[in-house]
């Protein structure tokens, strides 16, 4: 009897468990059904390049339609509002009930805010290609606002939090703000760019030797560091800090943690604290065994019984094992535990230089990390199989 299998967000887990499923079962063997709120898959990893217009926005979406095109995967556009795993069906916001008999959750995560009073009202978020746009927008009205306003506040930009979302943004932000005053007739000395950090260095828990050596490159570039000091509030125009410090700014972008989605929380899925839904070896929940949850949503330990971080390299890991998981349990068969492979850690710091190692300990840094890191990017693409959208 065919089978259905829903996979909720094309995501980068999403999209490649409905691929690699597919790969494995016949039409006859399951109909699968994909579930995403745009017709088009995002290259997230690539947001902060699109937020500062160096790269389109064109190039971090790629069409649903032509990546599954004749592989018998069924693209319903829609936003999920409702997971039941008791009736084993999928509500849509627009009303559509879908049913299912094996269901993937992969619906990424959302913007922690830890609390901090007014970061949800008044700071952007970089999660998606909209918001990256907004970002970049803003930019340019700051910019020709400040010819006419001559508010100082205008000119300084900050970033909240230094994991790697942080820095990435911060390292495009110092190679185009440059530009950005260049276009609008503006004096770059007026310009300030400030990254903010709770925990005493940039990129927690990275090689210090790397972390000295991304800070140098930012710093030459005229990025202020905060480091050891939280965001106690945003206010329209401000950036309190629990020191007392205030930095007067229209722009405050926050990068500084996620939590699983909501929906995932409320479907009574096991999780953590953060939202994030407990998972067996094989990505199963550990209370609703016909459920499957990869990237963001799922809570996953690594060798060292740390939480694995959520990347894209471990999300469409993830997806790609519960693909040929999905053939087993439909098929028979042994199904194997899921074991990450991480193949290296790479921050980008702009254009030009990058910083991070590869496999367990080689350390690049310069011209040749940001290429290698481009390479992970085809890697990727090939994939799925859309190197050249």
């Amino acid at each position: 009897m065919q089978k259905h299998i829903v996979i909720l967000g094309a995501g980068y887990g999403g999209l490649m468990c409905a691929l690699e499923a597919r790969k494995k079962l016949t039409v006859d063997d399951a109909r699968i059904t994909l579930v995403n709120k745009h017709d088009y898959h995002q290259l997230v990893t690539q947001l902060h390049e699109t937020a500062v217009g160096a790269r389109t926005d064109r190039a971090t979406r790629i069409a649903l339609g032509k990546v599954v095109s004749g592989k018998d995967i069924d693209v319903v556009k829609g936003t999920v509002s409702r997971i039941d795993p008791e009736q084993k069906t999928v509500q849509l916001e627009h009303g559509e009930v879908i049913t299912y008999d094996y269901v993937v959750v992969a619906l990424g995560s959302e913007a922690e805010y830890f609390g901090v009073p007014g970061m949800k009202e008044h700071a952007f978020i970089l999660k998606t290609v909209n918001q990256a746009r907004l970002i970049r927008a803003h930019i340019h009205s700051c910019f020709a606002r400040y010819l006419y306003e001559r508010k100082p506040e205008l000119l300084r930009f900050v970033v909240g939090g230094a994991g790697f979302s942080g820095i990435e943004l911060v390292g495009e932000l110092a190679d185009a703000l440059p530009k950005y005053a260049e276009e609008a007739g503006v004096d770059y000395s007026l310009v300030e760019l400030y990254n903010v950090e709770a925990m005493p260095s940039i990129l927690p828990g990275f090689d210090p030797e790397l972390v000295k050596l991304a800070q140098e490159s930012l710093a030459s570039r005229g990025v202020r560091f905060v480091t050891g000091v939280a965001v106690a509030e945003v206010q329209p125009g401000q950036c309190l800090l629990k020191n007392g410090e205030v930095i007067e700014t229209e722009t405050m972008i926050w990068t500084g943690g996620v939590r699983g989605n909501q929906i995932v929380v409320e479907a009574g899925f096991e999780t953590e604290p953060r939202g994030r839904a407990k998972v067996d070896a094989y990505l199963q929940s550990v209370n609703q065994k016909d459920a499957y949850l990869v990237g963001d949503c799922a809570f996953v330990l690594g060798e060292n019984g740390r939480p694995l971080p959520p990347t894209a390299q471990l999300a469409w890991q993830m997806g790609a094992a519960v693909g040929q998981s999905l053939y087993h349990d439909i098929k028979g068969g042994v199904k194997e535990e899921f074991k990450p492979v991480i193949l290296g850690s790479l921050a980008s710091l702009g254009r030009k230089d990058c910083v991070g190692k590869v496999g367990k300990s080689y350390k690049m840094k310069g011209r040749m990390a940001y290429m290698v890191k481009e390479a992970g990017n085809y890697r990727y693409l090939a994939k799925i199989g859309s190197v050249f959208h």
